[in-house]
C-alpha cells in the first residue's frame, strides 16, 4: 500500500461533485493526497432539468456535463464503474472487476423513487429520476400520439391520449408543464384535436407545490387551468394495473401513460451496505434493474436483470455529515437522514451542495488538522418552471411569477454551471436554452429560433472582405506607407501632441492635423448651413400648413406630413464630429498617449496591415470569427475618431453577421477551425480554465 492518503467519492451527483471540487482545490499541490470519483456514468446529470428532456424541449446531451469537462486537466481520477459492495473494515470499495482502497470514503449515491408499497404502481408506471427515465417518457409520449392518430376506436384513442401524473411537487408540476406545451406540438404533427388530449395531475394533499407559499401556489394553479390541465386534489393513488389506475376516492383513470413523482428515498445501494439507517423505505419489495429503482413501464429488461432490493433507506449521519458507524465515512445529498430543528432536511439540490461542502471541509480537517464544521442548512428559495414560458418561485422571501421566475431559474442554473465547469458549461446551457429554441418554447418565444443558413452570408463575406482590402490599398495610394511624406494619421490626434523621437514627424503632422481640423470645421459649417436651410424650409411649410388649416383641416395634415417627410439625414455626414465631446474624450484618453509612444510609421503600417489582413481573411473564409471581431474593433476606433459616416455603418452590421459561422461555407474555416479546436481542447490550459466549447480532448501521456 502506498503512503498516499486516498479519498474515494462514490457518486457524481450535485453533492459528490461539489465535494470533489473543494477537495481538489485544497490538495491540488499535495501529491500525497489522491482523489478518486466513481460513478456508473461518465457524466454529471442535471437532475433539475430532466423534465425538459422528457418534454422534448431540449436534447439529452443538454443535461449531461461530462466529468472530462468538469475535471479535465485536474489531478482527479474519474472512474466509470458500478460498485457492488463496500468492506468498511478493510476500507475497500468493490465492483465486479476492481477494488478501490480508501482512507476516507464519501457516499453520495443519491436517492431513488419511493412507491410506498402501493400495489401495481412500480410495475406499471414511469418515473422521472434519471436521464434514462426522461428518454423513456419522451419516446413513449410521442408513440402514444402516433398510435392515437391511426386508432379508429374512440375508447382506445382516449386511453392513448390520457396522460396522468401522480404528485404535484416540483417534478410533477414541471413535467406537466412540459407535456402541456408538447401537446400542442404533437397535435399539429399528428393531426389530432387538442381537445382530445388530457393532462391530469393527481395529488393526495389539498394543494399543489406545498413547499411554496400560497400566492405562488395559486398562480401555478391558475396557469395550469389556463393551459387546459386537470388537477385532482385530495386523492391518493390506491392501486394500479396495466392501463388502469384507481384513486382513494374511487376515481379510475384509464391511461397508457402514468408517471409517478410522489417522492424519493434512499437508493437501492443503501440496501447493500451495513450502515445505520435513520429512516427505511415503506416498501421493502421494490424492484431494481441495472439502472437502480425506477418505474418499469416502457422498460425491456430480462428477468435475470431484475431483483428485489430489500430494506433500503436514508443513512443516519452526525452534524458533521459523518456516518454514525465509521469515523472515516462521510455522506452527502439525498441519501442522508439528518434532523435539523425537528425537521428532516429536504432532498433538494441545495442540501446536496451544502452537505458536500461540509463533507469536504471535515475531511480536510481530518487530514490537515482543524476545526470540524457542522451542517447548518441555508436555503435561498425554490423555483419551478411550468413549461418553457412560465414559472413560479419564492427566492429570499420574494415571490416571483412568469418571466421573472423563469429568469431567476435560468440565472441560478448559469451560476451553478459556471462554478461547475466555467464558460464551457455556461455556453452549452445558453446555446441549448436560448439559441436552439424549438417551437417557441422559451421565455423569449421564438425570436432567437430562426437561423440564417451560412451560404446566404457568403456574398456578404466576400464583399466585406473586398472593401476592407480596397480601404487598405487606398491608404497605400495616399502615402500611408511612404514615410518620407511624414505622417498621414496625425489628424486622429490632438494638436500639439509630440511623437517620441520623431520631431520631423511632428512637423509633418502639423499641416496634416490642420488640414483635418479645417476639413472637420468645413463639414461642421456645411452641416450647420444645411440645418439652417432645413429649419427655414420647415418653417415655411409650417406657415403654409397654418394658412391652409383655416380652409381645410385635411390640407393642413398633408402639408405637415410633407414637412416632416422633407426632413432627411445626410448619410455621408460623420456619426460624430471631430470636435464633439466623445471624440475629444476618446482622442485625449487613448489616441494621444498611443501617438506619443508609438512611432507613426508603425502605427500606419498597423492600420493598413489590419485592414488588408481582415479583408483577405474574410475573402478566404479563414479565421472569420476573429476577423469579424477585429473588423468591429476597427469600426469603433474610426467612429470614435470622428471619421466614420452613417453610410459606412454596414461595416459593423455585416461583421456581426460574419460571426455566425460564415467562414464554414466555401472557406478555409471548414477545415482549419475543427483542427484548431481539437488542438486547443487538448491543452491543459483550455481544460483548467474551461475556455473551450464542446468536449475536451484527453491525450494520454506516453510512459
Amino acid at each position: 500500500m502506498s503512503d498516499s492518503t486516498k479519498i474515494v467519492v462514490l457518486g457524481g451527483g450535485y453533492g459528490g461533485v461539489h465535494a470533489v471540487k473543494k477537495l481538489y482545490k485544497e490538495f491540488k499541490k499535495d501529491r500525497s493526497v489522491e482523489i478518486t470519483l466513481i460513478d456508473r456514468n461518465p457524466y454529471h446529470t442535471l437532475m433539475t432539468e430532466l423534465h425538459e428532456i422528457a418534454g422534448h424541449r431540449t436534447e439529452p446531451e443538454a443535461v449531461q456535463i461530462s466529468f472530462k469537462r468538469i475535471f479535465g486537466g485536474k489531478r482527479v481520477n474519474v472512474i466509470s464503474d458500478e460498485v457492488s459492495s463496500i468492506d468498511f473494515e478493510e476500507k475497500v470499495v468493490k465492483s465486479e472487476s476492481f477494488e478501490y482502497e480508501y482512507d476516507y470514503l464519501v457516499l453520495a449515491t443519491g436517492g431513488q423513487p419511493e412507491f410506498f408499497g402501493v400495489p401495481g404502481i412500480q410495475e406499471n408506471s414511469f418515473t422521472l429520476w434519471s436521464l434514462e427515465d426522461a428518454i423513456r417518457i419522451r419516446e413513449h409520449v410521442e408513440l402514444m400520439f402516433r398510435e392515437a392518430a391511426k386508432e379508429p376506436s374512440k375508447e382506445k384513442r382516449a386511453k392513448l391520449l390520457n396522460f396522468v401524473i401522480a404528485g404535484a411537487g416540483f417534478t410533477g408540476m414541471e413535467l406537466a408543464g412540459e407535456l402541456l406545451e408538447l401537446r400542442d406540438v404533437l397535435c399539429d404533427k399528428y393531426h389530432i384535436d387538442k381537445k382530445e388530449v388530457r393532462i391530469i395531475i393527481v395529488e393526495a394533499q389539498d394543494t399543489i407545490l406545498p413547499i411554496l407559499p400560497e400566492k405562488p401556489q395559486k398562480a401555478a394553479m391558475k396557469y395550469l387551468k389556463k393551459m387546459g390541465a386537470e388537477v385532482h386534489l385530495n386523492a391518493a393513488v390506491k392501486e394500479g394495473e396495466a392501463g388502469k389506475f384507481t384513486l382513494s376516492d374511487g376515481t379510475v383513470y384509464e391511461t397508457e401513460t402514468f408517471v409517478w413523482t410522489c417522492g424519493i428515498h434512499g437508493s437501492e445501494f443503501t440496501a447493500r451496505i451495513p450502515l445505520t439507517k435513520g429512516k427505511t423505505s415503506n416498501d421493502n419489495c421494490s424492484i431494481a434493474s441495472p439502472e437502480g429503482i425506477h418505474g418499469m413501464a416502457g422498460c425491456h429488461f430480462d428477468d435475470e436483470d431484475r431483483y428485489v432490493v430489500g430494506e433500503r433507506g436514508r443513512i443516519l449521519v452526525t452534524e458533521n455529515m459523518r456516518s454514525v458507524d465509521f469515523t472515516n465515512v462521510y455522506l452527502c445529498g439525498d441519501m442522508i437522514w439528518y434532523v435539523n430543528e425537528e425537521k428532516v432536511v429536504p432532498q433538494i439540490v441545495e442540501t446536496a451542495i451544502q452537505t458536500g461542502d461540509v463533507v469536504a471541509h471535515n475531511i480536510i480537517a481530518d487530514i490537515k488538522g482543524g476545526e470540524k464544521k457542522s451542517f447548518k442548512p441555508n436555503y435561498h428559495g425554490f423555483m419551478v418552471s411550468i413549461g418553457g414560458k412560465y414559472g413560479v418561485a419564492h427566492v429570499m422571501g420574494i415571490s416571483l411569477y412568469g418571466f421573472m421566475a423563469m429568469a431567476a431559474k435560468h440565472l441560478i442554473n448559469v451560476h451553478y454551471l459556471f462554478e461547475l465547469a466555467g464558460v464551457n458549461a455556461v455556453w452549452g446551457y445558453l446555446k441549448e436554452e436560448f439559441l436552439t429554441i424549438r417551437n417557441k418554447r422559451s421565455i423569449i418565444g421564438g425570436h432567437a429560433s430562426a437561423k440564417i443558413p451560412a451560404y446566404w452570408a457568403l456574398p456578404a463575406r466576400l464583399w466585406l472582405g473586398f472593401v476592407w482590402v480596397v480601404e487598405g490599398l487606398k491608404k497605400v495610394g495616399e502615402g500611408w506607407l511612404n514615410f518620407s511624406e511624414g505622417t498621414k494619421s496625425g489628424w486622429m490626434f490632438s494638436q500639439g501632441v509630440t511623437q517620441a523621437g520623431a520631431a520631423e514627424a511632428v512637423a509633418a503632422a502639423s499641416p496634416e492635423w490642420e488640414e483635418g481640423a479645417e476639413a472637420a470645421g468645413e463639414t461642421a459649417g456645411e452641416a450647420a448651413a444645411a440645418a439652417g436651410d432645413a429649419a427655414a424650409e420647415a418653417g415655411e411649410a409650417a406657415a403654409d400648413a397654418t394658412a391652409a388649416a383655416t380652409e381645410w383641416a385635411g390640407e393642413a395634415t398633408e402639408a405637415a406630413a410633407e414637412a416632416v417627410n422633407g426632413w432627411t439625414i445626410n448619410l455621408d455626414q460623420t456619426i460624430f464630429q471631430w470636435d464633439s465631446p466623445i471624440v475629444v474624450w476618446f482622442r485625449e484618453t487613448f489616441m494621444d498617449g498611443l501617438f506619443a509612444l508609438l512611432p507613426y510609421q508603425l502605427f500606419q503600417v498597423m492600420i493598413v496591415g489590419a485592414e488588408v489582413a481582415i479583408g483577405l481573411a474574410l475573402i478566404a473564409g479563414l479565421f472569420t470569427w476573429p476577423a469579424a471581431v477585429a473588423s468591429i474593433g476597427l469600426v469603433f476606433v474610426f467612429i470614435l475618431s470622428g471619421m466614420f459616416s452613417w453610410a459606412q455603418l454596414w461595416f459593423l452590421f455585416l461583421a456581426i453577421v460574419m460571426m455566425g459561422g460564415a467562414g464554414h461555407v466555401a472557406g478555409l474555416d471548414h477545415w482549419v477551425m475543427p483542427w484548431l479546436k481539437r488542438r486547443w481542447n487538448s491543452t491543459q490550459l483550455a481544460q483548467r480554465t474551461h475556455l473551450y466549447t464542446d468536449e475536451p480532448v484527453i491525450r494520454r501521456r506516453k510512459k
